[in-house]
């Protein structure tokens, strides 16, 4: 590929939209990434998947940092679920670097399916207590003391939302599935870790997304070193692409607080939809995108 300044220029805006996308629910924009590589810029599926796992850790890194000071982000349950994650995305990349590209468009698609099935089906278990907006501050968020338990000041409810997070283990298994995940395809495990938060474990859609936005950077880490290894990382491709990624994370952690987890649910999942037809004519071998 020949770079050329609008080839960065689109490069670094689908970039951006895939940060924003991310950074509002949690999974990193690998979704958008990886077929916005492939089906946009006719770049490999391999080779598209590490440009994504760098811009995955480039989200993590911009609006982790974000959520964690607006005190969104639950660290104890994080650091747990994380242990899982990691050896899942080791395990996903050593299996990614044998599996045919055809299939992996494949199982994107499906994937995309799935996760806007979940994403619609996500809803918010939590217990609210009105609270002053002239006191609402990042200190009315905390964790509680030996226990994953938590709370935190939403400024779209303006409500003090207090949750409980239950079934651990469950959890700890779906989050290693989701680093399989992530290193097979490239896209963060959030897509699976934040339904699997709010619906299995009772956690608030909103802390599940800034918890989620924690864990992918390292989740991404763990399997980036394979394709490395491989040569499939290049620099042209992913360092305008992750310049994007940040600075449309960025904006999402702040137009998460603003927006009603309701609609933007029902936005990302159309979208998934539109991509994941487009993937599966992909994987049977009807042209599209270039």
């Amino acid at each position: 590929m020949i770079l050329s300044v609008p080839l960065v220029v689109a490069l670094v805006v689908s970039g951006a939209l895939a940060g924003l996308l991310g950074a509002l629910v949690g999974i990193g924009g690998g979704l958008i990434v990886v077929p916005v590589l492939v089906l946009g810029f006719g770049v490999d599926i391999k080779i598209a998947i590490a440009s994504s796992l760098i811009a995955v850790v480039a989200s993590s890194t911009a609006s982790g940092s974000v959520y964690v000071g607006k005190g969104l982000t639950n660290l104890r349950l994080g650091m747990l679920l994380e242990v899982a994650t990691t050896f899942g995305g080791i395990t996903g990349g050593l299996i990614a670097v044998y599996v045919s590209p055809t299939v992996i468009s494949a199982l994107f698609a499906v994937l995309m399916i799935v996760t806007c099935v979940l994403i619609l089906c996500t809803k918010d278990p939590v217990k609210k207590t009105a609270v002053s907006e002239s006191l609402a501050t990042v200190e009315t968020a905390k964790e509680t003391i030996g226990k994953l338990s938590g709370s935190y000041y939403d400024p779209y409810l303006k409500e003090e939302i207090q949750y409980d997070v239950q079934n651990v283990p469950l959890g700890s298994f779906v989050s290693f599935f989701a680093g399989v995940l992530s290193g097979l395809l490239g896209v963060g495990g959030g897509f699976i870790k934040v339904p699997a938060m709010a619906l299995g474990m009772k956690v608030p859609m909103k802390v599940a997304a800034a918890t989620s936005n924690l864990m992918i950077g390292v989740t991404a880490i763990s399997s980036l070193f394979v394709y490395f290894a491989r040569g499939y990382v290049q620099p042209i491709i992913a360092a305008p692409v992750a310049l994007g990624v940040v600075g449309g994370a960025l904006y999402g952690t702040t137009l998460a607080q603003k927006i009603s987890p309701k609609l933007l649910r029902k936005m990302f999942a159309a979208i998934l939809v539109i991509v994941a037809v487009q993937m599966v004519l992909k994987s049977l071998g009807v042209s599209v995108g270039k």
